[in-house]
């Protein structure tokens, strides 16, 4: 991009600004010479920029290595994007437990935490138990609360755009929380809240099986399964917040509930829990003729939902994760009968993040978000030719 002129003068400084940040944070340590180069920019133009960036703290002067010196001068200034320079967190509340990672400016993960939680627990315990995982982290890793930039939160249900649960059956007392301004009160930078399904998408899509693939799918398979869709590399949420709720889909067939499909007996499963199921799941793998045959009833209704989705969004990839993904033989069942039910199967993959999705994603959107602060900039400039 080459050095613009006239027009807004602070424009203009925000624009370069945006330009060097971004290629110091993708280069190793460049000098004054590699950023002009780089982004096109003059050297002066370069210079000054650098200078802001750091005494903004966003970035910092290496000192020169031993032995670097040349023969006649100082060796050339290098830099380096300060990754240290604030801190994002992912944060997955659900059913069984609260996670949280956390990350630098540049996304690597430094650290890492995790507290069991009752299914049963009040949605103000789950809270509670969500800061103290935060607490716990922060406190471990060194990091000062007031140096994170972004929170982002993955959770089981329907959210609207302000992180209210619109809709949210796995957790009690969830329908209707308001978990972004709830959450928002224990931090001082933006929360962002989004469905556990979409948050997994979008991490498979950053690291895990998706890495290559726009169009994507991704299966949260569980008690009730839930989808998350990208489209073109962006996440499809729907008008609403509710794209991709496919365990809605047993509504439009009468005894298709998931306490029938995974009963083992004339009666429906009760209690419907994690519990429960996962001994369904073991005597399965036993060879229980009434379990192997609830595990198939789950497996084809998990594809049904997962075709009709597929037929709506004509994806390139499915990425299958949750309880499914630790079911034997669940992904060739899933490939066959696609190719049944589509007229263009996709391909079909198991997560690559596996208990990591969730937190992952949401440590991703809280990065997108300081990415838009940092970098949007540019987005205007495009927008205004």
């Amino acid at each position: 991009m080459g050095q613009l002129t006239g027009g807004d003068p602070s424009l203009l400084r925000r624009i370069n600004s945006a330009v060097v940040l971004r290629a110091l944070r993708g280069a190793q340590s460049p000098t004054l010479t590699d950023l002009t180069r780089v982004t096109g920019l003059s050297r002066p133009t370069v210079e000054g920029v650098v200078e802001g960036l750091v005494n903004t703290g966003l970035v910092v002067e290496e000192p020169a290595a031993e032995g670097s010196a040349r023969r006649q001068g100082r060796p050339a200034r290098r830099y380096r994007f300060r990754a240290e320079a604030g801190y994002l967190l992912g944060i997955e509340i659900g059913s069984h437990r609260v996670s949280a990672l956390l990350s630098g400016l540049d996304g690597r993960i430094i650290g890492a935490g995790s507290k069991e939680v009752s299914e049963s627990a009040p949605s103000d315990e789950r809270l509670d138990k969500a800061r103290a995982t935060v607490a716990d982290l922060l406190r471990r890793a060194g990091v000062p609360r007031d140096s994170l930039r972004a929170v982002g939160v993955g959770s089981p249900g329907i959210v609207e755009a302000d992180g209210r649960v619109r809709l949210g059956t796995a957790l009690p007392g969830w329908t209707g929380l308001a978990l972004g301004e709830r959450l928002r009160r224990s931090f001082r930078c933006p929360v962002l809240v989004e469905n556990d399904a979409n948050a997994a998408a979008v991490a498979e899509h950053w690291k895990g099986s998706a890495t290559d693939s726009d169009d994507v799918v991704f299966v949260l398979a569980g008690l009730s399964p839930g989808a998350g869709s990208l489209i073109g590399g962006r996440l499809h949420r729907g008008f609403g917040g509710a794209a991709g709720e496919i365990g809605a889909l047993h509504l439009l067939g009468r005894g298709a509930t998931p306490e029938t499909l995974l009963s083992t007996t004339d009666e429906p499963l009760h209690p419907l829990d994690e519990k429960a199921v996962a001994e369904v799941f073991a005597l399965a793998r036993e060879g229980d003729e009434h379990a192997v045959a609830a595990v198939e009833r789950f497996i084809q209704r998990l594809v049904h939902d997962v075709a009709a989705l597929v037929l709506a969004m004509d994806p390139e990839l499915v990425v299958v994760g949750g309880w499914a993904a630790g079911l034997d033989g669940v992904l060739e069942p899933l490939r066959r009968e696609l190719e049944r039910y589509c007229l263009r199967p996709p391909r079909v993959a198991q997560s690559l993040l596996g208990e990591a999705a969730v937190a992952t994603g949401a440590l991703r959107l809280a990065l997108d978000h300081v990415e838009e602060q940092l970098f949007a900039v540019e987005k205007t400039v495009t927008a205004r030719r």
